[in-house]
């Protein structure tokens, strides 16, 4: 699979993929304001985000045919 996933939007996930993380070990730890239940679904999300931000690639976008990858005239990804 080819990268579809450009610099700004691996930036935009990796900030998502931290906060959501920081949020479950909070919701985790008893300290966050969030039901227990979000604990696990943030954590699933977190993960799927640095995955992709970290691969640079994302199946969804695969599926859809979304490329955010900038690529130069005679570069490649």
């Amino acid at each position: 699979m080819s990268q579809n996933v450009g610099v700004t939007d691996k930036r935009v996930r990796t900030a998502v993929g931290a906060v959501a993380g920081t949020a479950s070990l909070a919701t985790l730890a008893g300290t966050g304001p969030l039901p227990a239940l979000a604990a696990p679904v943030l954590g699933v999300v977190a993960l799927a985000m640095l995955a992709t931000a970290a691969t640079g690639t994302c199946g969804l976008y695969a599926l859809i045919g979304v490329d955010t990858c900038s690529v130069d005239a005679g570069g490649s990804r």
